[in-house]
């Protein structure tokens, strides 16, 4: 099911049975809302770019994002980050509700840093790398006696050794894989506790994309950091995930562990995406009619009917759910490590894997 050339899936997956830690960082009921101008139909609209999403991350664990360009993965990951202030819901670090004061601000960028998806862009070209790594460390701490020895270790790190090769290095002298490196080692240089990546290897080519998904599972399992992975790639999900969340128009629609939710899908859109990968096995793929809504005009009943190729295929029909689709809002999923998925036909489809949370909008 990959899509990269080298597979890190052999190591060790950090959630295992019996009950799930407590979350190190909570999204809850988080909504944001963005003034869109005029909408298409007249008069000015709403952008419901996040629209009530409840999700967990425990300590040591990936969780990747999954979902469509414009589905609202990077807006809940800028909000997770501090970057963004919801419109609604709260994000909870460590048990305790995020705090926008600069000073609370500051003390938590420490301790959940950003991986952004172009290191070619998020480099300042005139500075070296050991300029880049230690800017970070000079924000929060000043210049510190051991500054050198720390930006030496998070490039060792992030899999640049020796370190001493790259300190003088500029961006334009490294392969894109090695800034991808610098970048992580800018984050890892304050000692988090969580990472969020947004796409991290979409811009890599296919033969560094393993090597960079393998150094995150490896600073997982040596430093115990957490990660929240947003990206469109369910390759990527399934070699690096403990679990997955997928997204659509602005909420959580399936969420489960990468072998529940990868290997058993239950939503038609999980479904969907999944049947394009090159190995997806038997079956044609599902092309989904037309683009994702306009998130001003989130249509009635569940936000994937217009799409849906269960419904359109007479199957919603035959289950005795298609009324439902078009006119009930399925419930809010809720956090926690639970199977569950938010599709009346998979809560009646009879098949018993999964137990859907349908009904009114929670």
């Amino acid at each position: 099911m990959s899509t990269t050339e080298t597979d890190p899936r052999d190591a060790p997956r950090a959630s295992g049975g019996g009950e799930a830690p407590e979350p190190i960082l909570s999204a809850r009921g988080v909504e944001v809302a963005f003034a869109a101008g005029f909408a298409p139909g007249g008069g000015k609209g709403t952008a419901r770019a996040v629209d009530g999403v409840n999700l967990d991350v425990s300590a040591g664990e990936i969780v990747a994002l999954v979902g469509e360009s414009g589905c609202g993965k990077t807006t809940l990951a800028r909000v997770l980050l501090g970057l963004e202030r919801p419109t609604g819901g709260v994000v909870v670090f460590e048990g305790r509700p995020m705090r926008y004061g600069s000073r609370d601000l500051r003390a938590y960028r420490r301790r959940v840093q950003l991986v952004q998806q172009d290191p070619t862009g998020s480099l300042n070209p005139r500075r070296t790398v050991y300029e880049s790594v230690a800017e970070g460390l000079r924000i929060h701490e000043g210049t510190t006696a051991d500054e050198a020895e720390r930006v030496a270790g998070a490039l060792s790190g992030a899999g640049l050794r020796p370190p001493e090769r790259f300190l003088a290095r500029y961006p334009h002298e490294l392969s894109g894989g090695q800034r991808q490196r610098v970048v992580i080692a800018g984050a890892l240089v304050l000692d988090p506790e969580v990472l969020v990546a947004d796409e991290p290897v979409a811009s890599l080519d296919a033969s560094v994309r393993g090597e960079i998904l393998r150094l995150l599972l490896d600073l997982r399992d040596e430093l115990g950091l957490s990660a929240l992975v947003a990206t469109h790639d369910l390759g990527l999900a399934w070699n690096i995930a403990d679990r997955v969340a997928v997204m659509y128009l602005g909420r959580v629609v399936e969420l489960g562990t990468v072998e529940e939710v990868l290997a058993a899908p239950a939503h038609p859109y999980t479904r969907a995406l999944l049947s394009v990968l090159p190995d997806a096995g038997e079956g044609e793929p599902v092309v989904l009619a037309g683009e994702p809504p306009d998130p001003k005009q989130v249509p009635p009943g569940c936000r994937f009917h217009p799409r849906c190729p269960v419904l359109a295929s007479g199957e919603a029909e035959r289950a005795g759910v298609a009324d439902l689709c078009r006119t009930v809002d399925p419930a809010v999923l809720g956090g926690g490590a639970e199977r569950r998925v938010a599709c009346h036909w998979a809560a009646a489809d009879g098949t018993g894997r999964v137990r859907a949370e349908a009904g009114g909008a929670g």
